[in-house]
C-alpha cells in the first residue's frame, strides 16, 4: 500500500538526529519509549504500531542524546525479556525524510 506524503516546503527547519527502536507490543515500546525521553534531551516525535503488533517509537535531538536515548531504550526492552527487532540513529536526515516521519508525528 502507498502512503501519499506531502511536499516539504523550501522553509521546513527538517529533522534534527533521528532515533529510532522497533519491538514487538506495546507494552514494550512504551518502556523503551519512556526509556529513551527519561535519558537523554530527546522529543518523542512519533510512533507506529503495526497490526501484526510490530511497533516503533522515533525520537529526535542532537545525535548524542539520540544514541544515548536509542542504547537506554534497547536496554529497558531487553531488560523486560524483550527483543529489539531493529534500532538506529540517523546522525543527519535528508530533508525529505521529514515527509515521511510526518506520517508517524503524534498530533
Amino acid at each position: 500500500m502507498a502512503h501519499v506524503v506531502d511536499s516539504v516546503p523550501e522553509d521546513d527547519p527538517g529533522l534534527r538526529s533521528l532515533g529510532m527502536i522497533e519491538t514487538f507490543g506495546i507494552v514494550y515500546l512504551m518502556e523503551a519509549a519512556d526509556a529513551m525521553i527519561k535519558t537523554a534531551d530527546v522529543e518523542l516525535i512519533g510512533y507506529e504500531n503495526v497490526a501484526s503488533g510490530y511497533c516503533s517509537a522515533l525520537v529526535q535531538g542532537d545525535v548524542a542524546a539520540c544514541k544515548s536515548a536509542v542504547e537506554a531504550g534497547v536496554k529497558a526492552v531487553k531488560n523486560m525479556g524483550a527483543d529489539v527487532y531493529s534500532s538506529c540513529v540517523i546522525p543527519t536526515p535528508h530533508r525529505h525524510l521529514v515527509k515521511l516521519v510526518r506520517r508517524y508525528a503524534l498530533a
